[in-house]
Formats: C-alpha cells, structure tokens, sequence
C-alpha cells in the first residue's frame, strides 16, 4: 500500500531541503515531494494518508557500525533481534562489523549474513568483512570474493591491524574494489592491560589506563598510509581530541579519510566509572572533558563525518562481573537518536547537521544510494516527534543486550515511525 505523508517538516540534508510538506510514497519509492500533494479518488483505496503535524520526517537513518553478533554468539543478539532494534530506533540501514563466529573473511559468511537479514531483519543489513583472515592480522582476505558476495568495506574492528605492511597492502587492493578500510585504531601495546581512560580517575580508581596515545598514534599512521596508497581510509569510534586533530590535519592535506563517533564519546566521560560500572566500559574508553569537547567540535566542523553507535550487545554473563573482566561495549541503537538530538538542544548542531551525520554521510563513505529522500529514491525514512520526553527504558528495548548506560536517562525525541524500502518496520 502506498503511503502519503502529510503536513510533516521534511528534513533532507542530501538535498538542502527544510520545509514542511508532504511526501509520497508508492511501489517502494519516493514518489513526490511537495508543500501540499493531492490524490484523487481513484488512488483514495490504496493509499494510507498520515497527519504528521509536529513531526519530523528525514531519510531513513543509516547506521555503519553496529555488532549483530550472528552467526555464533546468538545469546548476545541476533540478526532478527538487533535489526528490530534498529528499526526502532529510526534506523532502515545497517552495518554490521565482521568479528562474528565463525569470522566474516570469506563470500559464504558474508551471504549467509545477507540471507539472514532476509529472512528475519527488520531493516537493510550491509555486511562488512574482515581485512584479515581470522581477524588475526597476519593473511588478507580475498577482497574481490568478499565484495562479490556483497561486503561494502573491510575491517578488523574488535581488533587493530597491528603490522603497518597489512595495513598498507589493504588500502592498496581494497582501492581497486573501491572499498574503504575501516580502521579499529589502537596500538596494543600502549592499551595493554588498560580497564579504562589513563588519568587522575583511573589512577584514584585503582584501575590501570588506557592513554590517548593508544588511539591517536594508530589514527596517525593509518592516515599517513592512506595518504601514501590512495586508498580509502575510514576511522571508528574516534573517542579523543589528538584524534580528532589529526584527522583534521590529514583531511586538509587531501587525505581520503573519513570518521565516525559514537554518541556515549559526546555524552559521557571516564567520570561516569566511578562506581566501577561496568556497563560503561568500553574500547576505546570514555575520556575527559578536553575529549569529549573536541569530539563536539569535530562534529561541527566535519571533521567527523558520521555518528554510529557501536553498538555492541553482552549478556550479564559478560556484564556483571568483576571490572577487569567485564566485556568492553555498550548497545546504542535504541537509545542513539535522543542522544543526538541533544546536540540540536545545546546548541552544538543544526537539524541538518545532526541528520546528515546517520543519512547521507555514512552513505557516501559506503558508497551507498540511501540517505536521501530523492524523488525516485528507496522509500527509507523515519518520522521523529521533537518533543517527546521520556526516561530510556532498557526493558522495553528490543535488543538481547543487557549493557544500556543510558537506561533511566530522561530525553526529548521519539521515533515514532520507521519505513524501509516503502515498508513500515516501526510504528509506535
């Protein structure tokens, strides 16, 4: 059935489009787009007509980074369980990180994933494979079955690519696939043993840190290994400010380099430890003050392209126990939206802004044709009431995972209808 949505403002950053109006959709497509669209009678039967006065109405968010956990540890997630996830949280389009079991380095991994998701997802899945056999860093993958089979980039991610000649070999062979390299930036032997951000709050907790260094360095290499081969360079969940000017340095250079964050690195720092909680521990690790400033003005600047959540699922098994331990990764699908939103209410970014981070940003840097409310475009979208206030409620998360740090966070911005491919996924 076709879909005409009325009287929403329509925010499409692809597009520089900001105005309220209504929006068609019919056979899976954006159909129309205007400030006031009339169907006749003859149309009236197979058309569903929705009043979306005070809502929001942007392409359908897009998320490259998140743990889906099958196949292997099903416990935590699976494809069924965290696409519906997604769907609930605004997204239409996923990208799901390789570090499964067994690992996605070969074709029939990666269409066993997409078969998966489409027999039980709620929303589009894009398999990313590994760089490295195993992911253990040693043996490249064969990079033309992967992407024949249909992976959008390669990473190690859960992993860093330690040896700099991987690395580089990588960004040189992925480039003739036209793929990006998704980099994990960390160097193992400045992190080893880390719980948490080395500092004064680690240091008064006991618990041995992890330096900025550990980050930053990688960042650094990776793109200058970009700079030298050409290829596409991707960096994930930049969470620290030397991070963040470095890419802006490589960026200004002419460096293929593209970055994401994740929404606990703008809205959390090491301080939320102090208790020893492990739901907030994670790799890389929530860091200062400076940090998460920096990451907010890397946001604005653009020098972080996208917002993904991460968003990786444990059991209480992983979970509630001692603190150096514990799994390192928090779930975010549910609860990212919000989170982002809080940047439009502090004044950090616009509407525009903040939307294009989770549409057309990371559709770009996958060389993906969503993230727009283009006429003719795949009917991906997402409706957003602005004003909703609530408290996140991890019970009523559809996600297996047991590891929200924001559960019981009061918040204002809800969706409230998720449609893919011309489909409805979520209504609430």
């Amino acid at each position: 059935m076709d879909l005409l949505l009325r009287n929403a403002r329509v925010i499409d950053p692809a597009n520089d489009r900001d105005q309220t109006g209504d929006v068609l959709v019919s056979a899976g497509r954006i159909a129309d787009i205007a400030p006031r669209l009339e169907v006749g009678p003859e149309r009236l039967a197979s058309v569903t007509v929705l009043d979306l006065t005070g809502n929001w109405l942007v392409p359908g968010l897009i998320d490259m980074h998140v743990h889906l956990r099958e196949p292997g540890d099903e416990y935590k997630e699976t494809i069924a369980s965290g696409t519906a996830a997604a769907a609930a949280g605004g997204f239409t389009t996923v990208a799901c990180m390789p570090n499964t079991k067994p690992v996605n380095d070969c074709a029939a991994v990666t269409q066993f994933i997409l078969r998966r998701a489409e027999e039980t997802g709620s929303c589009r899945v894009l398999p990313v494979a590994a760089v490295s056999r195993n992911l253990e860093g040693r043996q490249m993958v064969e990079v033309g079955d992967v992407r024949d089979a249909g992976a959008v980039a390669l990473s190690d991610d859960g992993r860093p690519v330690m040896s700099a000649q991987l690395m580089r070999r990588a960004l040189e062979y992925a480039s003739r696939f036209d793929l990006p390299i998704i980099s994990h930036a960390e160097d193992l032997e400045l992190a080893r043993g880390g719980q948490m951000n080395e500092g004064a709050v680690a240091t008064q907790l006991g618990l041995h840190g992890i330096p900025t260094a550990a980050e930053a360095v990688m960042v650094a290499r990776d793109c200058l290994l970009a700079e030298w081969t050409g290829g596409r360079l991707h960096i994930a969940h930049v969470s620290c400010a030397d991070s963040v000017r470095i890419i802006r340095t490589a960026k200004a250079r002419g460096v293929s380099v593209s970055a994401e964050t994740a929404p606990h690195y703008f809205t959390l720092t090491e301080d939320a430890l102090v208790d020893y909680d492990t739901v907030y521990k994670v790799n890389p690790p929530l860091r200062s003050r400076k940090d998460l400033e920096a990451i907010k003005e890397g946001l604005v600047d653009g020098t972080l392209d996208a917002i993904a959540t991460d968003h990786a699922p444990h059991s209480s098994v992983e979970k509630d126990i001692e603190f150096d331990a514990a799994a390192n990764g928090m779930i975010g699908l549910e609860s990212a939206l919000p989170l982002i939103l809080e940047l439009l209410w502090d004044g950090t970014l616009t509407p525009a802004q903040a939307i294009a981070k989770v549409t057309v940003q990371p559709a770009r840097i996958l060389r993906q044709p969503y993230g727009t409310l283009t006429i003719g475009a795949p009917a991906d979208l997402t409706v957003i009431d602005p004003d909703a206030r609530y408290t996140l409620d991890q019970a009523s998360f559809r996600s297996k995972g047991c590891n929200c740090p924001f559960h019981g966070r009061e918040v204002r911005g809800r969706v409230v209808l998720t449609v893919g491919a011309g489909r409805v996924r979520f209504s609430r």
